[in-house]
């Protein structure tokens, strides 16, 4: 997409973090603005602070894990301003901890959230988009999705599906004729509230396998300090913005992590065992 003023965007995830941000950049750069999030009071106060600096936008609960409830944001959105321009499937949580020890139940939740939300976003927005001849979708991955780091199985294994998924839609709307552009974010660290992504794990969830060991605790603090050392949610946001307008597939935001990136393809073309490694701090 080459203008986006006039333009509507809708974004999942978007109480805080990157998402209130790609809201408010969407917004200031002139588009109308759905905001998506499962908690009803964070997200009334998103749409709230939007509007009051001039931005029109609305709010809609929504748990993009439930086909029929992304499917209601589709339709609310269409009501309220009758189109869809930039979809960012951006709602995510994470979960981590030796792997054969995550409870099923965290596996279900991260899973349902951070893959199939961004499935349900595509499978009921692109032929919206489609049929328009026109649009963009985002889909929020991470660096995680580009490298696998231990303790964070089901969130890598998620991020991982949605960077694939991004390609392959990428290569298809291409395919199609290129007026639908696809784009898959892979930040870094970014200082958001992923960390407390438990508050909304379901009640019949229990307590992440991390969360239940001294060295769960250990790793907590770290990610605490890593996300809260991240960068601005509204650098991310531009850097998406931008993507979108000159149809950019990758957003990477950290350029300094890109050799892991490369070591990691290296590695695979060369057969060889990986090096077991963290992600880099900086």
């Amino acid at each position: 997409m080459r203008e986006v003023t006039g333009r509507v965007a809708v974004v999942t995830g978007a109480a805080s973090g990157i998402g209130l941000a790609l809201a408010r950049r969407f917004g200031t750069a002139g588009m109308k603005v759905v905001l998506a999030d499962i908690e009803q009071q964070p997200l009334d106060d998103a749409v709230a602070g939007l509007v009051t600096d001039g931005i029109e936008a609305i709010g809609v609960v929504t748990d993009v894990s439930k086909a029929d409830q992304v499917a209601a944001l589709r339709d609310r959105t269409l009501d309220a301003f009758g189109a869809a321009h930039v979809v960012c499937n951006n709602a995510g949580v994470g979960s981590g901890g030796p792997m054969h020890e995550v409870p099923l139940a965290d596996w279900e939740w991260v899973l349902g959230v951070n893959l199939w939300g961004v499935i349900h976003g595509v499978r009921t927005f692109v032929p919206l988009l489609l049929e328009q001849g026109e649009g963009h979708i985002v889909n929020t991955a991470s660096i995680a999705g580009l490298t696998s780091v231990p303790y964070m199985g089901p969130y890598n294994v998620s991020k991982h599906g949605v960077v694939t998924l991004s390609e392959t839609l990428y290569a298809e709307m291409t395919m199609a004729g290129g007026a639908v552009g696809v784009s898959v974010l892979c930040p870094g660290w970014v200082n958001t509230r992923i960390n407390e992504a438990g508050r909304n794990r379901p009640g019949a969830a229990p307590a992440s396998a991390a969360a239940e060991t001294e060295q769960g605790a250990l790793m907590r603090e770290a990610l605490d300090s890593m996300v809260k050392s991240g960068l601005d949610p509204a650098e991310v946001a531009d850097m998406v913005l931008d993507a979108v307008l000159e149809n950019r597939l990758y957003v990477l935001t950290h350029p300094a992590w890109s050799d892991g990136i490369t070591r990691r393809v290296e590695h695979i073309v060369g057969g060889e065992n990986p090096p077991v490694a963290f992600l880099p701090t900086t």
